[in-house]
């Protein structure tokens, strides 16, 4: 908000330089205490006049202001840039205040927010996946979310303890050319992805944070030893297709490379939106209702303990989550499923309450350390 004495006082001082001296009493600040009913010469009169419309202005349009007018935000990005241009657009134009994006993987801008501590510039951060949101919630990191923007989703898309907001989810899925492999060869469990006969034919993304959580959900329906012997034995069967993210593993099965691979539903409806469905030679599959392999993976924002703006922080999730927002995600390239009730879809794809995936919980799924230390052991990370 404006220094309205600073601006009074040169205000004043500007008027005693184009006046002759007063006799009466001198300006005192406007709801000073003690202040009494004093003659004013004209020129003080203007710049008391002056002042009141500053002031009035600068409680209209200052800290306070619901427009937001002057205000800035900076959004550490680990989701999809498609996903959030669109949002940030949307919140600026209905906000007025302005998010500095700074886009990056999910788990290198976590790092970041751990180092910079308290001196960190982001005031919200935005990810993929509820792993790294447990993670910063964990460090102490996160500030509360507002009760009246949490209430907006179904709160097991969101912190237990309300440190962060679920905005969106997609599910996991298998990718796959049928000129290759017929969807009747197709696995139907997480546990056939590690069978022999599919040695050559499987493709996946060891380090992308998407797939941290099919490893969790595995680890939780069998104990870490079973996990970590699958994680071997996919290993084997990938060979030389284990690629560095969802994209690649969707492109090289779309062209033939491999036979199918694991990834989440909307790299596969983005490549069609971005190739036309003539150039598309793939299909996807959805394993067993509540296979271990059939998770649904929760995007979500927090503000920033540190943030210096947390008001308008606040404002930019309500907003996420909003009717308006969640209608951007609903008819976004990103093809997301929007989580709050009363948006779906647009797209023609799987609605999202007749997903049937692992029942596995936001706590459960934790912070991602577990499936990140038996991916290490198993050599694929």
């Amino acid at each position: 908000m404006p220094d309205v004495h600073r601006i009074a006082a040169d205000m004043d001082s500007d008027a005693a330089a184009n006046r002759a001296p007063r006799e009466h009493g001198v300006v005192r600040w406007l709801g000073d205490p003690g202040t009494t009913a004093q003659w004013r010469a004209p020129g003080a009169v203007a710049a008391a006049l002056l002042l009141a419309v500053l002031l009035l202005t600068a409680l209209l349009t200052g800290c306070g202001s619901s427009s937001g007018s002057g205000q800035s935000i900076t959004l550490y990005n680990g989701q999809h840039e498609q996903t959030t241009d669109s949002l940030v657009a949307g919140f600026e134009k209905a906000s007025g205040i302005k998010v500095n994006v700074r886009s990056d993987d999910e788990d290198t801008l976590v790092d970041e927010i751990v180092t910079e501590g308290s001196n960190s510039p982001a005031d919200v951060v935005y990810t993929e996946n509820s792993p790294a949101l447990e993670y910063l919630q964990g460090k102490g990191l996160l500030a509360p979310v507002d009760r009246s923007t949490l209430a907006r989703t179904p709160s097991k898309y969101s912190s237990p303890q309300g440190d962060w907001l679920g905005v969106s989810a997609r599910v996991s899925v298998l990718i796959y050319n049928p000129s290759l492999i017929g969807a009747s060869q197709l696995p139907s469990t997480a546990t056939e992805l590690a069978e022999p006969r599919y040695n050559g034919k499987l493709a996946f993304a060891a380090g992308e944070t998407d797939f941290q959580p099919i490893v969790t959900s595995y680890t939780r329906t069998y104990g870490q030893a079973a996990a970590l012997k699958w994680l071997e034995g996919i290993k084997e069967n990938a060979g030389s297709h284990v690629y560095p993210d969802n994209e690649t593993i969707a492109d090289e099965v779309n062209r033939g490379a491999v036979a199918f691979g694991v990834v989440n539903q909307y790299y596969w409806y983005r490549m069609r939106a971005e190739l036309g469905a003539e150039n598309v030679h793939s299909k996807i599959a959805y394993f067993a209702p509540r296979d271990p392999g059939y998770v649904v993976d929760v995007s979500g924002a927090g503000v920033l303990k540190s943030s210096r703006h947390k008001a308008a922080a606040q404002k930019f999730l309500a907003f996420l989550v909003s009717r308006q927002g969640q209608e951007i995600i609903a008819h976004s390239i990103s093809f997301e499923y929007p989580i709050a009730a009363g948006v779906s879809t647009a797209a023609p794809e799987t609605p999202f309450d007749q997903l049937q995936p692992n029942p596995i919980t936001i706590p459960e799924l934790g912070d991602g350390s577990t499936a990140i230390a038996l991916l290490r052991k198993a050599g694929l990370l």
